[in-house]
């Protein structure tokens, strides 16, 4: 049933980026045909065409919501983004600018004035001024602080003061709390005067007179228990809890983990600080899944979909340079049996074959070693075992596999000494490719990085360097 309901809407965004680019490409060439009319008035009909496109391509940006418009506007060349970007509505760019890329965040701000960011970024809630202020100049932020209120002000100054992967940037300081001695009937009386709660509100928020945490009342039992019991009796006193300074990574495992809606915020001395919220941590999760993806391919940071071409090569340059010298190193390796290669052609052919499946193989280790380890999963207790057990899996594939590939050698070639060296290859390549699947990512993140900067391309220098010097050096020592 969610799956159809994401269907649904992934549907409707898409749908509604189409209607915006028909009416964008309309609006060009109904403006181009008047610019090009020599009329009476010319000016005054070009004015009305131009209102009226435009007209109905706000009146359609007011009725999506501000992440379907981020969508959009990531989605537009940067001339028909910043004619849309002037088209919503200034009140909504705060939640508008949340939404889109860190790229495209950028292109936007630089559109707007002091004033203008100020105003979009008041309106915002505490942690999301928070999360903005990283992407503002200085002195927008210096004037947005001191627009504030004196307690929003704190707040904002305390979520800026922690690192921007821990709880403390994450949490949001709106939140419900209720006394312990009271009873049920009395909470449901405060609850209406209140009128509206916080979004994600599944529970309150239990806490003494000194506001430290005692506990959790879920909302599902306060409505479902007599309302003449107290809260003591009723709530949860072993809370799933966090500190500001716990790692967000921790914090996403534990929400999926006990299925969490929010969760409670403590200090060192158990007072309540804030909570963390579902949405918040979902957004954490897909922000971290992106940034390992473009480390896995190499790039450096976020790219636009549509920046200038100088800026997107800069962006990909550390990457393929640091490729390139591996490649050179490899076709070194390859250059040190050229006599080898001469003298019996096959070995030629036969190469790529043993560097691919090796890399094959270690990608397979790598990607577990990086989920497990994404996952805390990993520790000093049960790594060895786990390397025992990929060069197990690597030495049971190499004798499947290089017993197979030694058949199939010996049928092209009717060379019964190559079959035999293409399979121990095959065998040592795989061994030395799990245990550099294994290996990267413990080093990687051993030099202060996340296991998924680089290791492929580690991987990658490591199997092929690897899978030509073991088989051509065999092919050398046995054959030639």
């Amino acid at each position: 049933m969610s799956e159809q309901h994401e269907d649904r809407a992934q549907d409707h965004v898409e749908d509604s980026l189409k209607q915006v680019m028909e009416i964008i490409a309309r609006h060009r060439l109904v403006e181009s045909l008047v610019h090009k009319q020599d009329m009476p008035r010319h000016e005054l009909v070009e004015t009305l065409v131009h209102k009226q496109n435009l007209s109905e391509l706000a009146h359609k940006l007011d009725e999506l919501h501000p992440a379907d418009v981020a969508y959009i506007l990531e989605a537009l060349p940067p001339e028909d983004r910043i004619m849309v970007w002037d088209l919503v509505k200034s009140e909504r760019d705060g939640e508008i600018l949340l939404e889109v890329s860190d790229a495209v965040r950028e292109s936007l701000i630089a559109t707007m004035d002091n004033r203008e960011l100020v105003a979009a970024a008041a309106g915002l809630d505490t942690d999301e001024i928070a999360d903005l202020a990283a992407d503002l100049p200085k002195d927008v932020v210096q004037e947005l602080m001191e627009s504030l209120d004196e307690a929003k002000r704190a707040q904002v100054a305390s979520s800026l003061s922690y690192d921007e992967e821990s709880v403390g940037a994450l949490m949001d300081y709106d939140f419900v709390t209720i006394r312990a001695d009271v009873t049920l009937e009395v909470a449901l009386r405060y609850l209406r005067r209140l009128g509206d709660l916080p979004s994600h509100t599944d529970k309150l928020f239990v806490v003494d007179r000194d506001e430290v945490l005692i506990g959790t009342l879920p909302l599902k039992r306060l409505l479902i228990h007599d309302q003449d019991a107290h809260v003591a009796a009723v709530m949860s006193d072993d809370p799933v809890v966090f500190h500001p300074s716990d790692p967000g990574t921790d914090a996403a495992q534990a929400f999926e983990r006990y299925d969490l809606v929010s969760a409670p915020i403590v200090d060192a001395k158990g007072k309540l600080v804030g909570r963390l919220t579902v949405d918040v941590v979902m957004d954490f999760i897909r922000a971290e899944a992106e940034e390992d993806m473009l480390q896995a391919a190499g790039l450096r940071e976020e790219e636009d979909l549509f920046s200038t071409v100088w800026k997107a090569a800069k962006n990909r340059w550390l990457w393929l340079g640091i490729n390139l010298c591996t490649a050179l190193f490899a076709s070194r390796v390859v250059g040190a049996f050229e006599g080898s290669i001469e003298k019996l052609a096959a070995l030629a052919a036969l190469m790529p074959i043993v560097a691919g499946m090796g890399g094959n193989s270690g990608s397979q280790t790598l990607t577990l070693m990086v989920r497990g380890m994404a996952l805390n999963l990993i520790s000093k207790e049960n790594y060895k075992r786990l390397l025992v057990k990929e060069l197990g899996i690597a030495l049971l594939n190499g004798v499947v596999w290089g017993s197979m590939m030694g058949l199939v050698t010996y049928f092209l070639y009717q060379n019964t000494d190559l079959a035999l060296v293409m399979s121990g290859a095959m065998l040592l390549s795989l061994i030395v490719a799990a245990f550099a699947g294994f290996i990267a990512p413990l080093a990687i993140v051993r030099m202060g990085h996340d296991p998924a900067f680089g290791a492929h391309v580690l991987l990658t220098f490591i199997t092929d360097s690897m899978g030509f010097l073991i088989f051509l050096g065999l092919a050398t020592f046995f054959l030639l």
